[in-house]
């Protein structure tokens, strides 16, 4: 199994080479979408975020007040440390299931908006990071998500740098061009990932 880590920042595009990985074999574990399941409502995350933030973070029907949550820790540092102690373990737990459960064969892409800025680029056998120049980032943002650009800017800026990103790439796949590009790209990238579990396989084989 080959186990790879795939990042960007907002707006590069990272959700559109998710899916093309996914396209092409691989098992892909979202960050994103298993934060939102361990804070579903019912959980022991979500019970933990209201003792930690209070009951004004659930909406009238009981589950995570996402946009009251993001206003609560966008900015402070320390509640967004503490939301992170909640959810984070609790996701890479639900990632590991994941990943226990997947053909010995594999190569499981975890999704981590954030690896560079938890820290978790050297876990992986390889890091794919997605490149978009900011300006491309703010186009994006700013016309296809709808924001404005001083919010563009200020989410933009809330993450690590590109220089931080690449300094812990392995694979980098820049996406500043057309989708037909992008799956050039990702082909390269899939064939070399797919060359070097072959060859691990070969090497095991010796044996």
């Amino acid at each position: 199994m080959m186990r790879v880590g795939l990042t960007g920042g907002i707006g590069s595009g990272k959700s559109s080479v998710s899916r093309l990985l996914a396209e092409r074999g691989a098992v892909v574990v979202d960050a994103d979408l298993l934060a939102r399941d361990v804070v579903a409502a019912g959980t022991t995350g979500l019970a933990e975020i209201v003792v930690e933030f209070g009951p004004d973070m659930l909406t009238e029907s009981g589950e995570l007040d996402r946009t009251a949550m993001g206003e609560r820790v966008f900015g402070d540092d320390r509640a967004r440390a503490r939301l992170e102690q909640i959810i984070h373990p609790r996701v890479r737990a639900r990632a590991a299931e994941i990943e226990s459960a997947s053909p010995p064969d594999a190569i499981v892409v975890h999704d981590i908006p954030l690896l560079v800025e938890t820290g978790q680029a050297d876990r992986f056998d390889a890091v794919i990071v997605v490149d978009a120049p900011v300006d491309v980032q703010l186009q994006r943002l700013t016309g296809t998500r709808g924001m404005g650009e001083e919010e563009a800017r200020s989410r933009i800026s809330a993450q690590t740098t590109r220089e931080r990103r690449l300094a812990v790439a392995d694979h980098v796949i820049e996406n500043a061009g057309t989708l037909d590009d992008l799956r050039a790209a990702v082909d390269a990238v899939w064939a070399q990932l797919t060359d070097r579990v072959s060859a691990s396989g070969d090497e095991a084989g010796r044996f």
